[in-house]
């Protein structure tokens, strides 16, 4: 009984819904004028952490073949055949049914509707379609994977504002290279599942230069909530840290003789970098304000 919930929430990518969640507390409580009702918390968290799950178990079930083949993933429920696809069909269906309804009754429509399409945009566009299709699979699908701060955002204001959007692109421009990092590391996985990563088509030092450059593309966003005027100088002391780590750990890698060590460093690093600056930048907010 035990054995079998773990598997399910392994379907769920519960390490990955947790960093959306916080990205999306993030959107929620900069939106915020007044305290946050604890009602519309537990619904907006309830409602995405459904609808993601939902939507990392669909991931499994399209890419349980590849994950069979590559040795980070052949251990996932439906990879070696710990549950069946019937059953992970239904607990996706389940999970996004339950999520989309605490979304639209519990929390607004614009929420619920924008977290369906960025569902529909990683099941769908990106593991279905772009994952095997382009090298540049990554870069357009990782827009659905930056859309949890926005979702919190409209969670508390019910509206599309343009702070909210920024807090997306940071996410947006930082999902290429931390990505690419772990590809990297797992570069004979890939080529072997014939998955069209950027290292598998381009080469390996192709895509160390775009470490680099996405990397100083994340920077130069993570700079913009300073620049008008959504957080102070505090954020501002501590991004420039973080980002002195982002850079160097690129940096690193790009004359790297082990890329596949320091890939995954760099990949590590990327995490922390991202958890970090969105627990500044909300820091930063209640420093203000208080």
């Amino acid at each position: 009984m035990v054995h079998g919930l773990r598997n399910y929430i392994i379907l769920c990518k519960p390490r990955v819904v947790l960093l959306m969640l916080l990205t999306m507390w993030a959107g929620m409580y900069l939106a915020a004028i007044n305290p946050i009702p604890w009602w519309l918390w537990i619904n907006a968290t309830l409602g995405v952490a459904l609808m993601s799950g939902s939507a990392a178990t669909l991931n499994h079930i399209i890419d349980h073949r590849i994950d069979a083949i590559m040795e980070r993933t052949k251990s996932r429920p439906l990879a070696s055949g710990k549950l069946s696809l019937k059953s992970a069909w239904i607990f996706a269906w389940i999970q996004a049914a339950i999520g989309f309804v605490v979304l639209f009754i519990g929390v607004n429509k614009l929420t619920a509707i924008l977290t369906l399409l960025a569902s529909i945009g990683y099941a769908g566009v990106y593991s279905l379609y772009l994952k095997r299709a382009t090298s540049q699979n990554i870069v357009i699908g990782g827009l659905a994977g930056a859309m949890p701060p926005l979702l919190g955002w409209t969670a508390v204001s019910n509206q599309l504002d343009p702070e909210g959007w920024l807090l997306v692109l940071i996410i947006f421009t930082w999902t290429p290279a931390h990505f690419w990092a772990l590809c990297l590391h797992r570069f004979h996985e890939y080529k072997q599942a014939k998955i069209p990563m950027l290292p598998v088509t381009h080469g390996i030092s192709f895509t160390k230069l775009h470490i680099v450059l996405y990397s100083l593309l994340t920077i130069a966003c993570s700079l913009l909530p300073y620049a008008i005027g959504m957080s102070g100088k505090f954020y501002l002391i501590s991004v420039l840290i973080l980002d002195a780590g982002l850079i160097a750990y690129a940096l690193k890698l790009q004359f790297a003789t082990n890329d596949k060590q320091i890939a995954l460093k760099t990949f590590k690093y990327s995490l922390v970098y991202l958890t970090g600056l969105f627990l500044v930048i909300l820091l930063d907010h209640y420093l203000i304000i208080n």
